[in-house]
């Protein structure tokens, strides 16, 4: 899709030579990339709670599109119709987890919906079911979207090198393309890939394979038209997936601005950049009004978890968000793996929660070179310079109107932070070859940010890595908590021992462990897991109460008095 002609010259044949040689170290990153993604792919919460894949949500919708209905094929349990106010968290919460694992879902005139985006199920897993006959889970399908996602990217990279920054060197590709792939929160992302996730990493595939088809528009006047309807049905299908990526579809205006400054005529360029993103979108309202009754109504407002009655979008948590998204400080520790979750500020009025974010300019240092894009175009032919400036433009706004339509929503989560970081990396790469292309001919300075590159990806590159294990384990601790919450402490034990295998040093973990040791009679193993919980958190209250609970059943009432103050004072 991105192979561009070159340039007729005397150095055609030399940089044929250097593409060739490109492929191999490249294709060795993907597959290292491809292949992290696929170990990094773990369930979250709600598929380990589902005992097979049929059960799992976007499969629970494939069987009711099967059975000719757009909600779910799943029986409502009677109770919940039955409650005055079916959408009462309080009230609903017996039916939202096990066993009848309805959490998240949306409830209208008796009937359960899945309000996450549809395209996934379209493109992905309906296909799937119908040709092999069997489920995909939620990890695979998250780590099939992350790979072609990445993939694109990677060949936008290309297309940028070969076309414009033939001076950097392979090296500095392959830099590029692992800042792509594992340094765009993809890594923690995939640790608890569920039901979330698939629509945000089908947005994010579908939005490069958008900026792909842009590129190619820019680069190729004849046939713009045919790139711009391509972009259009590609975005048009990330909207479908992912409704808040709704206002970046500015991108697809992106050619047809430059058209328009060029003098051409641009009707057909924007038939083609509106029509096949118009036609998605009343496709969308027509399934919104089918199953809602409002073209406009998303599910948002029907779902069980309580946000009912929530405004969904607020100027004042943008400051909060920026804070939490960009600014939030990282917390490290001695023991592996080295990573915590950031410390949230104080959530503002009516703002729901923060899930385990981390600070974008703190932890993934890199990002600060998309300062340098604007090099990319430096000393360039008028109609080059112009080209490059254009898609800088678009993937700029991809990025800013993402982090901005992110930053007015009144929950903060880690995996929103993948509807703009990728976009934004884009912009790094392009500012490290703008950099690197600048300084061809000052070999002492390219050297030295060559190891400020190598540093800042290093840093870059470990966080993803590193905070994904943290991540990973707190599937199977949430798990573990709600296996014990429902008597079956047992299988909570494999779900703790599991959570610690991943985190030695993960002291909730150990404290819900002693826990479930402690509902099985096993009193001096929960002991010695309450202490370890203590040993790694010394100021942690629950511990120590849980402790003394479990020391006074024992017989030791000094030590558990000793205990209970120890809680008290904390």
């Amino acid at each position: 899709m991105l192979s561009l002609r070159f340039r007729q010259g005397s150095n055609a044949p030399q940089m044929a030579g250097a593409m060739k040689n490109t492929w191999g170290p490249l294709a060795a990153v993907c597959v290292l990339v491809i292949g992290a993604y696929a170990n990094l792919s773990q369930s979250g919460l709600l598929e380990l709670l589902s005992p097979n894949p049929a059960s799992t949500y976007y499969n629970l919708l494939v069987q009711g599109f099967r059975a000719g209905q757009l909600s779910l094929k799943v029986d409502v349990p009677p109770g919940l119709a039955q409650l005055a106010d079916p959408y009462d968290p309080t009230a609903n919460a017996p039916y939202r987890l096990m066993p009848y694992r309805l959490h998240d879902m949306s409830f209208y005139k008796g009937r359960l919906y899945l309000y996450h985006g549809v395209t996934p199920e379209l493109i992905l897993f309906w296909p799937f079911a119908a040709l092999t006959g069997h489920y995909l889970l939620h990890r695979q399908a998250v780590a099939i979207f992350c790979a072609i996602g990445f993939l694109a990217s990677v060949g936008l990279l290309h297309a940028l090198w070969r076309r414009h920054f033939a001076e950097v060197s392979v090296a500095g590709l392959v830099a590029c393309a692992l800042a792509l792939g594992l340094a765009t929160g993809m890594p923690i992302l995939l640790s608890q890939a569920d039901v979330y996730q698939v629509p945000i990493c089908c947005g994010y595939m579908l939005t490069m394979v958008a900026l792909a088809a842009i590129w190619c528009a820019l680069h190729e006047p004849e046939r713009r038209g045919r790139w711009l309807a391509m972009a259009s049905l590609a975005y048009g299908l990330a909207v479908g997936a992912r409704p808040s990526l709704l206002l970046g579809a500015v991108i697809l205006l992106v050619p047809v601005a430059e058209a328009l400054r060029e003098r051409r005529n641009i009707l057909s360029l924007l038939v083609a950049a509106i029509g096949p993103i118009i036609l998605i979108g009343l496709g969308l309202m027509l399934y919104n009004y089918q199953r809602f009754d409002s073209p406009f109504e998303f599910d948002l407002r029907y779902q069980l978890n309580g946000q009912v009655t929530r405004h969904f979008f607020d100027l004042h948590d943008l400051w909060f968000n920026f804070r939490v998204y960009f600014l939030g400080a990282p917390r490290w520790s001695r023991q592996f793996p080295f990573v915590q979750t950031m410390v949230s500020p104080p959530l503002p009025p009516g703002h729901s929660n923060v899930e385990g974010t981390f600070g974008i300019l703190m932890n993934i240092p890199l990002v600060w070179l998309a300062l340098a894009s604007p090099l990319a175009w430096r000393n360039r032919s008028v109609e080059a310079g112009s080209i490059l400036r254009w898609f800088v433009a678009a993937a700029a706004l991809l990025f800013g109107i993402g982090a901005l339509t992110i930053h007015l929503y009144h929950y903060t989560s880690v995996r929103y932070e993948v509807e703009f970081l990728p976009g934004l990396m884009l912009l790094t790469v392009i500012g490290i070859l703008g950099l690197e292309k600048a300084l061809a001919n000052q070999p002492a300075r390219r050297h030295a940010i060559h190891w400020t590159l190598g540093v800042l990806l290093g840093l870059s590159v470990a966080f993803n890595l590193l905070a994904s294990v943290e991540y990973h384990a707190e599937a199977h601790h949430v798990l573990g908590v709600q296996l014990s919450q429902s008597g079956k402490p047992s299988e909570a034990v494999g779900q703790f021992e599991q959570a610690l295998r991943l985190y030695p040093n993960y002291p909730k973990a150990h404290l819900n462990l002693g826990i479930a040791l402690e509902q099985m009679g096993h009193a001096q193993d929960a002991i010695d897991q309450y202490q370890q919980a203590l040993r790694l958190s010394p100021d942690y209250a629950k511990a120590h109460f849980n402790l003394a609970v479990a020391l006074e059943h024992t017989g030791k009432i000094p030590d558990a008095i000793q205990q209970y103050q120890q809680a008290l004072r904390l």
